[in-house]
């Protein structure tokens, strides 16, 4: 016995001293972390917020700041006094790239652009019509948000006086086509048309936008300056205010029904206006009603076309000067 206990005691403090640093070795250990939680699965994650819907304005410059290519044509039938018929468009080719970091939010930034217009007149009768690139546009806009669903966009743009029909000597059908465009536009782009006038045209715009609805108040003053043609064109200036209203609304995802108001009023008019000669107005106003459509072409790019048809309620859109009806055919290609 002595033998053994004697013999026994060297192993027993050796496993005595194992189990001790064993114990202290698993109480120093870090506890082990759980692992992580599985993904939820597409039925518990929350749904993603739907991306604002804007109703893209029919004549109204856009509040987005967006890089895009536009083109919009507008179709006028009309009459004389001798209920002949006759028929003009407008064609209008615009470009637009937004400035990579100038936004301060989603769709904002600065937005140079630039637009080319054609007109094609075919008037009644045995009046001599024509065909006229007028004025290019170039400009730029800034859009950006004001917070609880509201956005804003500042304009600046100036036409360039190149456009045909101009000078002291212009061609009859080039003179009758650029005549005819302005009141085919339901006198919103009268600066384009006005071929001997530098124009310089600063603007603003405000809009709601939010729960599929949109609704666009525009404000644009332009100021024309003659640089050609005094002896067809005897007034040196002209000033103009061109306002409007647009209002649409989502009934689905992909189609937007709007209703557009148009008015213009001259400040300072041209002396047929401020003669009172037959068919002319102080002021214009029109109304255009249409759907519009959205299509996803890819990730990144998007079509919206869209046709409304415009009613003038003044001289010389009226049924008793020459009896206005138009449609216009807008598509615009965002990228």
């Amino acid at each position: 016995m002595r033998i053994l206990t004697a013999a026994g005691l060297p192993a027993m403090a050796v496993c005595a001293a194992l189990t001790l640093c064993s114990r202290t070795a698993v109480a120093q250990a870090p506890p082990e972390e759980p692992p992580p939680p599985p993904p939820p699965s597409p039925e518990t994650q929350p749904p993603a917020a739907a991306p604002v819907r804007y109703s893209v304005p029919f004549q109204l410059r856009p509040v987005t700041a967006q890089t895009s290519v536009r083109t919009d044509t507008s179709f006028g039938a009309y009459q004389n006094t001798l209920a002949q018929s006759g028929f003009a468009v407008v064609s209008e080719l615009t470009g637009t790239w937004r400035v990579p970091g100038t936004e301060s939010g989603p769709r904002t930034g600065l937005v140079p652009l630039v637009k080319f217009t054609v007109v094609n007149d075919s008037p009644p009768g045995t009046a001599t019509g024509g065909f006229d690139f007028v004025n290019p546009l170039v400009g730029a806009s800034y859009a950006f948000l004001l917070g609880s669903s509201f956005r804003a966009s500042a304009f600046l743009g100036v036409t360039i006086p190149v456009g045909m029909g101009g000078g002291n000597t212009p061609s009859k059908g080039e003179l009758d086509a650029r005549t005819v465009g302005p009141v085919i536009r339901a006198g919103m782009d009268n600066p384009l048309f006005a071929v001997n006038d530098l124009s310089v045209i600063p603007g603003f715009d405000l809009a709601y936008v939010d729960h599929g609805f949109t609704l666009q108040l525009e404000a644009t003053l332009c100021q024309l300056e003659r640089v050609r043609g005094a002896e067809q064109q005897f007034e040196a200036s002209k000033t103009a205010f061109v306002s409007g209203a647009h209002a649409g609304y989502f009934l689905t995802d992909f189609l937007s029904l709007g209703a557009e108001f148009h008015f213009q009023w001259w400040l300072n008019p041209p002396f047929a206006v401020q003669n009172h000669k037959p068919n002319t107005s102080y002021d214009l106003t029109s109304l255009s009603v249409g759907p519009r459509f959205f299509f996803q072409l890819g990730p990144a790019v998007s079509i919206r076309p869209g046709v409304a048809y415009t009613r003038g309620f003044d001289p010389p859109m009226t049924p008793k000067s020459f009896n206005d009806n138009i449609v216009q055919l807008d598509i615009p290609v965002v990228f």
